[in-house]
């Protein structure tokens, strides 16, 4: 999407931004969240031109009316609880019905452990197998982030989803994967993202893990408009 509607949010939040490479530097297009307010509507606003959209961290037919931009991080409670909870009912309702296609966006704000898991379910994406592995790392997170999302702990999480561990760890470790993660990173930052989860629905901005009611009512109008 070249355009995405940034919302004025309730209170400040500081996004910690990782330290890509190695020296302190942090990428030219990070950028502080929205300053406390209201408006009476969101502005549309022209963003930063996406990445290319990864068919395996997609669910849903391309040709959906409506398009729900994911950003989540694996550390973040809350996107589990969406990763979980929503999810699953809005690929039932939604995606499955052919009315709603998810498009998934690393934003790793809450550190080099999020990148790690990031980079680990990209990895897991080359097998095939890029949802299954996501979930794990949502279902089950001490599994991984008690011992810093080390490269054992999360190969444990991809032999128990059955992967090839070798190619796994091998592609781990293809600095594509980490750039890719990074480049998402940094489009979710020259948006104004404040946090996670935050969504872009057909280009409107949503924040939280909200109830299933208020997703579905955000859906359903972004579907009217489209007819």
């Amino acid at each position: 999407m070249l355009a995405a509607a940034l919302l004025l949010v309730a209170v400040a939040a500081v996004v910690r931004v990782v330290d890509w490479y190695g020296d302190g530097a942090v990428p030219s297009t990070a950028a502080s969240p929205s300053p406390s307010g209201s408006v009476a509507s969101p502005p549309v606003l022209r963003g930063p031109v996406p990445p290319e959209v990864e068919t395996a961290l997609t669910l849903g037919s391309a040709e959906a009316p409506v398009t729900m931009v994911v950003f989540s991080d694996y550390q973040c409670p809350y996107c589990a609880t969406f990763a979980t909870e929503q999810q699953p009912v809005l690929v039932r309702d939604y995606v499955e019905t052919g009315l709603l296609r998810l498009v998934w966006r690393d934003y790793p704000y809450l550190g080099e452990e999020s990148v790690r898991a990031a980079v680990a379910a990209r990895a897991a994406a080359r097998q095939g197998d890029y949802w299954d592995y996501h979930e794990a790392l949502y279902v089950d997170p001490d599994a991984w982030i008690a011992e810093g999302a080390s490269t054992e702990s999360l190969v444990r999480v991809a032999a128990e989803a059955g992967l090839d561990t070798d190619r796994f760890v091998e592609d781990m470790a293809d600095p594509a994967l980490r750039e890719a993660v990074r480049a998402d990173f940094d489009f979710g930052l020259g948006l104004g993202v404040p946090g996670t989860p935050a969504f872009l629905i057909n280009g409107t901005a949503f924040f939280g893990a909200q109830p299933i009611e208020r997703f579905a009512e955000q859906i359903e109008a972004a579907s009217d408009q489209a007819d």
